[in-house]
Order: C-alpha cells, then structure tokens, then sequence
C-alpha cells in the first residue's frame, strides 16, 4: 500500500487509487485506523486529512478543496466514512455528486449517525448495488474484496 496525505501529489502506478472521503473536523482520526485495516492492499489511499492544517494562511483552504476536487477525479474508487461526531456536509455533497457516476464507490455510517437515513435512502435510490455497512472493519473488507478482484492485495 503506497500513503498519500494531502497536498501531496501521487504518483500514478500500476494500482488503484482509493480516496478516503469522510469527515475531518470534529471526529476521530478514522483515515489511520482505514490504513491499518487496508495496509494488505496494494491501493495508493488518498488521504485528505492532513497532520498539520495551516489554519491561519487564507490560502490553505483554497489548497485543499483543490487538492481533494483532483484527487477524487483521479482516483479510482472512493471510500465514504461518516462518523457520528459530525454531520460532513461536504461529504454529503460528494457522496451525492458521485453516486451519480460509475465510478465503484464504498459507503460506511456509523450507527449513530444522525443523518444515516438520509446516507441509506439518498444511495439506495441511485446506488441500490451499494452495499451501506456500519462499521469501519466492514468498510476495509469491502475494500479488501473490490481490491481483490482488480488484483492489487499482496
């Protein structure tokens, strides 16, 4: 598995790239538990969550909504966590965008999530093969099986 935390630019291999979209602010790290979890893949995990967000530099936000906007385009599939500490609007707002697409995409909600019905109805209508899990380990797995199929498990 090859790492890439924003701003970083991946180099693009011979293995996919997963996008790790979820919340940031206000809730765990999960981004690092999903590292471990997924460290048997071959992926390149685009990681949008930096150790050190430069909140005082009127730039940084710019930086990073740029950074994830190519990222996402780039990547491979996406990975969707949310968390119940926070509500992610803007993960709302691109699980909605890329539901739209083909592109494989894996949708994880914490049990207490207070916006979970929304997550379940909104993806099942245009998603209805998406399989929604509540747990992060089956998140990972699914990852795992998708990885799997498209060859890039060690």
């Amino acid at each position: 598995m090859i790492y890439v935390e924003a701003l970083a630019n991946p180099r693009r291999q011979d293995r996919p790239f997963l996008f790790l979209a979820g919340g940031i602010t206000g809730c765990p790290d999960w981004q690092q538990v999903m590292r471990r979890l997924l460290g048997v893949t071959e992926l390149t995990l685009l990681n949008p969550r930096r150790k050190n967000f430069p909140i005082g530099d009127p730039n940084a936000a710019f930086e990073q909504i740029q950074w994830e906007h190519r990222q996402l385009r780039a990547a491979d599939a996406i990975l969707f966590w949310f968390p119940w500490e926070t509500v992610c609007p803007i993960v709302l707002y691109e699980l909605g965008a890329w539901s739209m697409t083909t592109k494989p995409i894996f949708v994880g909600v914490h049990p207490n999530y207070r916006r979970r019905q929304d997550v379940q109805l909104q993806t099942g209508f245009v998603r209805n093969r998406v399989e929604i899990v509540y747990s992060l380990g089956n998140l990972a797995q699914q990852v795992i099986d998708w990885a799997v199929d498209v060859g890039s498990t060690t």
